[in-house]
């Protein structure tokens, strides 16, 4: 089971915190931007005597909620396509259960999501990974590679579109030719959306169900967590046209009860202002996009592709390892009694040596914590001593 490359340095950012020291945490998607009101007033409004179980599938009116909020996006489901679960973790943990037996492959592009791995382990399922390049915007691997990895135990793809870490956007090109492989050769599409409505092209948004003649093999996965700024109440979902698959997951389901009573409550709440929260939120997020990728490219040695969704960037920095300078910003390093917390990016590739110079920023503060965070960037380059800006500008000295 892997470490979380988002929260495995915890325990050093604390002892950063008791030192006095003020850390900016850019390592993890937890938005500092208000949950819906309504949200928040349907919790405090609750109005029941006992805290029951729910069904095992959720609360029926959540999922016809949700139904209608797919519809929005030309997603044509029914509440029987929707099974709430706890959180999207388990939505992707349910969906390996049911589809994979132990030693069946899936394809991941990478970097991905670092608990993809976790989760197929848990199924006894394995990870065979494409990785995805920097230079080219993390755009999706050629198709030639995926074909190379197919095997007999070949079971699906996951995708994370739009992506985390990278922010990448898969385009109606991409989509189809996922589509393709998924038709010739009669896979699984895991498909994590969460992050839909944070789309910053003119593109449009491809979801795996607008993709034709591969309905029954589409798994889709969501969750309230990053969109309402809720991630404490832990409301995912899992949906699917197969019925047979359903079945199998509703078995995992009600071998864990029910999802969260209160969270369901929370998050049904939550669709009732849809549009008019998201529109703020989003206008923000654009704005923290560029600020943060502007202010990247323009530090000495470092480089940032432009995201096109989700609020995550993956970038290089002119560094010799991505966990030690995380690490060593934590433990070793402040700037005016500041440092800032980071995801090496190592942790979102299972490709040995890859993501060494590379870091995952999570653009989830507000742009004045942004702007002290580039700052304590730019001057932590200066000294960490695996820094090659450092490295260059002592050989020129010489």
């Amino acid at each position: 089971m892997p470490d979380s490359p988002i929260r495995k340095l915890v325990p050093l950012a604390d002892k950063a915190k008791e030192k006095g020291k003020k850390v900016f945490h850019l390592n993890i998607g937890q938005p500092d931007l208000p949950t819906p009101q309504n949200a928040i007033d349907a919790i405090r409004n609750i109005d029941r005597k006992i805290l029951e179980y729910s069904p095992s599938e959720g609360i029926k009116s959540f999922r016809e909620k949700l139904a209608a909020y797919y519809h929005t996006f030309n997603i044509d489901v029914t509440a029987d396509d929707i099974i709430i679960t706890t959180g999207g973790s388990e939505a992707v943990t349910f969906a390996f259960l049911a589809c994979l037996d132990p030693g069946d492959e899936i394809i991941v592009p990478e970097p991905a999501y670092a608990n993809y791995t976790a989760f197929a382990i848990l199924a006894g399922a394995v990870i065979k990974s494409i990785p995805s390049k920097i230079d080219e915007g993390f755009a999706l691997p050629p198709v030639a590679e995926f074909e190379k990895l197919i095997s007999p135990r070949t079971k699906g793809i996951m995708i994370c579109n739009p992506n985390n870490p990278t922010g990448y956007l898969y385009n109606r090109s991409e989509m189809n030719q996922i589509r393709d492989l998924i038709k010739k050769y009669d896979l699984y599409l895991f498909s994590d959306e969460v992050y839909r409505e944070f789309c910053y092209t003119g593109a449009p948004y491809i979801s795996a169900f607008h993709l034709k003649g591969i309905e029954q093999n589409v798994v889709l996965i969501d969750s309230v967590s990053k969109r309402y700024s809720e991630c404490g109440i832990r409301i995912g979902a899992l949906i699917t046209k197969n019925k047979a698959l359903k079945k199998n997951v509703m078995k995992f389901c009600q071998a864990r009860l029910s999802p969260p009573l209160i969270g369901q409550i929370a998050a049904e709440a939550s669709l009732d202002n849809n549009k008019e929260y998201m529109h703020d939120i989003y206008d923000e997020y654009v704005e923290r996009r560029k600020f943060l990728v502007d202010g990247l490219n323009r530090i000495n040695g470092v480089y940032s592709p432009i995201p096109m969704g989700a609020f995550y960037t993956v970038a290089r920095l002119p560094i010799d390892d991505s966990d030690k300078f995380c690490a060593w910003l934590l433990s070793d390093f402040e700037y005016e009694n500041q440092t800032i917390f980071m995801a090496p990016a190592t942790g979102f590739y299972t490709t040995p040596g890859y993501g060494k110079d590379e870091v995952r920023i999570a653009y989830v503060l507000k742009k004045e914590d942004l702007a002290t965070s580039l700052k304590i960037l730019e001057e932590a380059l200066k000294v960490y001593p695996g820094s090659k800006v450092r490295q260059i500008a002592a050989a020129t000295q010489e």
